[in-house]
């Protein structure tokens, strides 16, 4: 299993953690009591599922080995295991941050994911 994670945010609220030095989450996250990840072979259903046809997101990749016990592989949708971060996110674990722009045909235009 690969250990770079993704997060899909609107820029303002990643721009606000990076103001910060750390990232707390989304509302989403929030309510269920985690920050909510896919791997790379699930952020393309994951952005299509819950931020269809949204503009202004950012695709950030993690260092999931950095992230130590707090990150759990828990089953969730179609029971596939999806990383769950339980607490924030320190900065210093993520490896890039790319735009995630919608395409001409409505989808989210990914760059090269690894696990994929």
């Amino acid at each position: 299993m690969s250990q770079i994670i993704y997060k899909i945010v609107p820029e303002a609220l990643w721009r606000e953690a990076e103001r910060n030095g750390r990232f707390i989450g989304a509302p989403v996250d929030a309510a269920d009591g985690f920050i909510h990840f896919s791997s790379g072979d699930q952020a393309r259903e994951t952005a299509a599922k819950h931020f269809a046809g949204q503009t202004g997101l950012l695709l950030v990749a993690i260092d999931g080995a950095k992230l130590d016990d707090a990150l759990k592989y828990e089953v969730s949708r179609g029971g596939a295991l999806f990383p769950h971060l339980y607490g924030p996110l320190d900065l210093e674990a993520v490896v890039w941050v790319q735009p995630l722009p919608l395409g001409t045909d409505g989808l989210h235009q990914f760059p090269m994911l690894e696990a994929e």
